[in-house]
This record gives C-alpha cells, structure tokens and sequence, in this order.
C-alpha cells in the first residue's frame, strides 16, 4: 500500500504535521506496518536534493518513507495527474515558499486509487481505512 504525499522540505507548516501524522498512523498498524510506504514528493525540486530529502523524511520514519524528487515537468506532470493545487508564494519578488493542501492519495497493493485523506480525517479513521484496504487486498476470491 502507497500513501502519496506532494510537499516540501521547507515547509513550515502542513509538511512536518503531515508526515509525522503520517508515520504514526502507519505505526497504528502494528504487524501491516511492513506493507506500507509513504511517499513524499517534493514540490520544490530546485533546494529538494535526493540528500535533502533524505534527512528529512529520516527525521519521520526512515523505514516507511521515500522522499522522491525529479524535473519540474515530471513533477508538474504528476501534480497535474492527481490535480494537486499548488503554487508559489512570494515576497518581494522572492519565492519563500508554496502554497499547497495536505491531501494524502491511497493506493492499494495493487496501485489502485482508493482513498483520499486530509489532515479532516482522525488518525483513527484513516487507520481504520488503511487496515480494510489491507484485508481486501489480501482476500483472494472469485475472479481474482
């Protein structure tokens, strides 16, 4: 299971509460743990490094999360696929950050949209909806 994550290591605000709600909720799971990454995508990939990114979602869960970075039409490509709303913000001429939301994008194991979560949903809740997906993911029935 991937859960999908658009930000930025400079972020001050949704990023940091966003991943560490992340992690948590992922150690919720208890012995699922194992079947879940998080993957961070940087929105800034101009100061976002591969070693940037590294050391910033190692401050979360190294083990669960992959920081993940690229050229700009890739990004934007991707932001474009999932219409993922975000854009700089600027003072005085300078760009000092991005405006963009906390939405996370679920997938299955088998890399099927399922779910979107928002920083709305409990930790609890979204729990939950990762543990149901965990278990229709494994049940092999008819057709599959």
């Amino acid at each position: 299971m991937l859960l999908l994550y658009f930000g930025y290591t400079h972020c001050n605000a949704e990023c940091p509460v966003s991943l560490a709600r992340l992690a948590r909720v992922v150690r919720m799971l208890g012995d699922g743990e194992n079947k879940v990454r998080i993957l961070f995508v940087s929105l800034d990939p101009a100061r976002d490094t591969p070693d940037v990114l590294r050391r910033y979602v190692g401050q979360f869960d190294s083990e669960q999360t992959i920081g993940l970075t690229g050229m700009v039409a890739d990004i934007e490509r991707l932001t474009k696929q999932y219409r993922t709303a975000y854009r700089p913000r600027s003072k005085i001429g300078e760009t000092t950050d991005i405006e963009h939301g906390d939405a996370v994008y679920i997938f299955d194991a088998r890399g099927r949209a399922r779910l979107l979560a928002t920083s709305s949903d409990s930790d609890e809740h979204l729990a939950q909806d990762l543990r149901r997906l965990m278990q229709t993911a494994y049940q092999v029935g008819p057709g599959l």
